[in-house]
């Protein structure tokens, strides 16, 4: 792997703490860090990669310590799952330009997606998400993408901003992503032509209260995902009270780290980006602690991916045959950690719920599969 240390800043979040500040449970005093000597990341299961970039939110933010703030916060955790590495590459350079900026993550994300490592982006706004998606689209990686947002940011402007990324991501040629999941809009916010269009281009969006109604529905959807941005602004206003475009409604902070821990469970997941944090705002640092235990979830659910026995091992899975409508089909449910998956006409398999088997015993068409046939036509 090349040297990438010239995009980050020289000092480091954890140089600037006192010398036992960690005990040795906590993850302060378990991460592996870059300085200004070096900085060996081969060895890493999970990197985190700060980037304070807000000039695509408002053109003239100032560079956000958002990524440090979070550090703060989740250094001081203590750590369940020592057998995970974690390395901290610290927090890019601010460009003279946002497109410097841009341009720094870019490069340093294919670099870890090249090298097979699973990426953490702290950032900054939304708009970031783009250089993850970038980083596959590099190597010409098809995709599937996964957003949580009370927004749907797919606005028709000149310039891509974190109102307007998505049009880029999606629409772009060439394009990479397959498949695009939105979890979490809110009506009252988002313009009915933009859920139009997601649904003329086979996509998949699911309004805050029906992902709140069953939220073990996520899970499939995110265990089929390469890429996860999370905008802080999928959380209600009380329990993310920084986050840049609060509502009174959303998910709660109970539901944002159910979700990070789906993200981590996913064997397909290696980019994700938390967004929209402006600590600034942030008098009592429970936006900073809810993004730091969303961080915590993840690594808890990253723990799940390891244990999964390999898909080909029919001893690990108990296999289910299903006759509904006019179809025959198959489900799985593995023996280590009761995650369900469902057989298409094609023969291929996606993940799935238990509530799409119930539904298939009822002789009843899940919409899950429904929609990925329609993909397939």
């Amino acid at each position: 792997m090349q040297d990438l240390r010239h995009f980050f800043a020289p000092l480091h979040f954890l140089d600037t703490q006192t010398p036992g500040s960690y005990s040795k449970e906590q993850y302060g005093a378990f991460v592996s860090y870059g300085n200004e000597t070096g900085f060996d990341w081969e060895e890493a299961d999970i990197i985190i990669v700060g980037c304070g970039e807000q000039r695509g939110f408002k053109e003239d933010a100032t560079y956000s310590n958002s990524p440090d703030a979070i550090r703060h916060q989740f250094y001081k955790m203590n750590n369940w799952q020592p057998a995970i590495k974690i390395a901290d590459a610290g927090n890019i350079i601010e460009g003279a330009t946002l497109g410097d900026t841009r341009a720094a993550l870019r490069t340093v994300l294919t670099e870890l997606h090249q090298a097979g490592k699973i990426v953490i982006v702290l950032g900054g706004s939304h708009d970031l998400a783009l250089q993850q998606y970038e980083a596959f689209k590099k190597t010409e990686t098809i995709i599937n993408v996964a957003t949580a947002d009370m927004l749907i940011d797919l606005e028709e402007e000149e310039l891509v901003t974190s109102r307007s990324f998505l049009m880029d991501m999606l629409t772009g040629e060439p394009n990479f992503v397959r498949h695009y999941s939105h979890i979490g809009f809110q009506s009252y916010y988002v313009k009915p032509q933009l859920i139009e269009t997601l649904d003329k281009l086979r996509f998949d969006f699911f309004r805050v209260g029906k992902v709140k109604e069953h939220m073990e529905n996520m899970e499939p959807i995110l265990r089929n995902s390469d890429l996860f941005s999370f905008d802080l602004s999928a959380i209600c206003y009380s329990h993310t009270p920084a986050n840049i475009e609060g509502s009174p409604n959303g998910f709660n902070g109970e539901e944002a780290c159910s979700l990070m821990r789906y993200a981590g469970m996913s064997g397909r997941l290696t980019s994700l980006g938390i967004y929209g944090y402006d600590p600034t705002k942030d008098v009592r640092q429970m936006t900073a602690k809810q993004a730091a235990q969303m961080l915590w979830y993840f690594i808890d659910g990253y723990v799940v991916r390891t244990i999964e026995a390999d898909f080909k091992d029919e001893n690990e899975f108990i296999r289910y045959h299903i006759r509904f409508v006019e179809y025959e089909t198959q489900f799985m449910k593995s023996k280590r950690t009761n995650r369900w998956w469902m057989e298409l006409p094609d023969k291929s398999w996606i993940p799935c719920s238990y509530a799409d088997y119930i539904q298939a015993c009822n002789n009843e068409i899940s919409e899950r599969w429904l929609r990925e046939q329609e993909r397939l036509v």
